[in-house]
């Protein structure tokens, strides 16, 4: 399930949220308006973390990368 603490210890409320008032509702990084479809389309571009990172200094890379092993596992939940 997607709200249990992964690796960084941290749970999917410290990560990500959904609020009408911020972007309509899409799904941001928690503490700024940074969409995490962003740092989907920037890693399926083939560009790096680093590169998101960079251009996206308000996302913490703690948070961007307790995102991915979140995603990770809930991919690897629906197939197991």
């Amino acid at each position: 399930m997607l709200n249990t603490r992964g690796d960084t210890g941290m749970t999917l409320k410290d990560i990500i949220h959904s609020d009408p008032d911020i972007l309509g509702g899409t799904p941001v990084f928690v503490g700024t308006r940074v969409p995490v479809r962003i740092l989907l389309d920037y890693l399926e571009g083939g560009e790096p973390l680093e590169e998101f990172l960079d251009n996206y200094p308000s996302v913490s890379r703690e948070q961007a990368v307790a995102f991915l092993e979140e995603a990770s596992r809930a991919a690897l939940a629906q197939i197991a």
